[in-house]
């Protein structure tokens, strides 16, 4: 069993968040995304007992920064990392096919970079089917997704990528298995060489499950019971409560060593280490990285990454990258890396 985690897109909604740090290594309470996704499959990695887990990155600017943070995060879950680029963004099909060398017929579970689940015992679901499952959710905006339509028995009959018109409400959120990644590696080198997809902007993954399907390879749709997207500021921050929300009555979220001096917090909030916080009222739904200082502010239902100097600041619904300076007194920030705002 292998692991591929697509994560090459330039994540062009989330900008400018995504301009100097990949989406799935943005920080939220206290965890980049991506390492939350890999907690969230290591129940599943032991019970399979997973060797490899595989990445595909984009042409970002400090590849080799990126590279050993992918390599060291895979080493701390005691899997072997493997790394292959897909320079030009053209779909996700077309990432899958930079990694053809390491489809060889083994079980393969493809795991998109910006989604996480809960309560899903993914390892039960593949031991009780024999061919392929994708993992779905009930949404209310179909359209900006690709969808499954099932018979009465969860057996897919059709995939389609964001339909015009209604179809179905149940969402493909980036989780796939398949049990012979052989006969998905055939199918991905047969559509880039397919004239039809040669005029389209970006071979899309759901193309190559409908064309499997019309050729006789058998998919069963089983839900998730919470999906959280990161596809764009908006559904970034509602995941953040979302975790916030989860985790506040499990786990601390307030590390020790935070300064908080003349403030009130209104849980949940998550706020990591060497942060400090004077004359604030921070909350709730609020994350914020480690080295960060707050002074005379009202925050809250907001996502602050690390190294960041906020004053007079007065926002909600917002997000703040790494490294930046904000003075003001606006509702509504988003602000990427190294920004300065006064």
């Amino acid at each position: 069993m292998k692991i591929i985690i697509p994560m090459a897109g330039k994540g062009f909604r989330l900008y400018p968040h995504t301009l100097c740090t990949p989406k799935p290594l943005i920080y939220i309470a206290g965890k980049t995304i991506l390492k939350r996704l890999i907690e969230s499959l290591y129940k599943f990695i032991k019970n399979f007992s997973v060797q490899e887990i595989i990445f595909i990155i984009g042409n970002y600017g400090e590849n080799k920064n990126i590279e050993n943070k992918l390599i060291k995060l895979a080493n701390n879950f005691e899997i072997k990392p493997i790394i292959y680029y897909q320079p030009i963004p053209l779909g996700t099909a077309d990432a899958l096919l930079k990694a053809k060398n390491s489809l060889n017929g083994e079980p393969v579970m493809i795991v998109f970079s910006d989604t996480l689940f809960y309560n899903t015992s993914l390892e039960k679901e593949i031991i009780n089917n024999v061919d392929n499952i994708i993992w779905t959710k009930k949404v209310k905006n179909p359209h900006l997704f690709g969808v499954v339509k099932c018979d009465c028995y969860g057996n897919i009959t059709h995939f389609i990528e964001k339909p015009k018109n209604y179809v179905s409400n149940l969402a493909i959120i980036g989780i796939y298995y398949f049990k012979n990644s052989l006969l998905l590696k055939k199918e991905l080198k047969s559509m880039s060489y397919d004239n039809k997809y040669k005029n389209e902007k970006e071979y899309q993954l759901t193309s190559v499950l409908e064309n499997m399907r019309k050729k006789g390879e058998k998919f069963t749709s089983k839900q998730v019971q919470i999906w959280m997207d990161f596809g764009n500021k908006k559904r970034t921050i509602s995941s953040n409560s979302k975790i916030l929300s989860i985790e506040y009555n499990n786990i601390p979220l307030i590390h020790k060593q935070v300064f908080i001096k003349n403030s009130l917090i209104i849980e949940p909030c998550s706020i990591d280490k060497n942060t400090s916080i004077e004359n604030s009222i921070i909350g709730p739904n609020v994350s914020i990285g480690k080295n960060t200082k707050i002074k005379n502010s009202n925050i809250r239902i907001s996502l602050i990454q690390n190294y960041t100097k906020i004053q007079y600041a007065n926002f909600h619904n917002s997000m703040i990258g790494n490294h930046t300076s904000y003075i003001g007194k606006t509702k509504e920030v988003s602000l990427g890396d190294y920004s300065i705002f006064s």
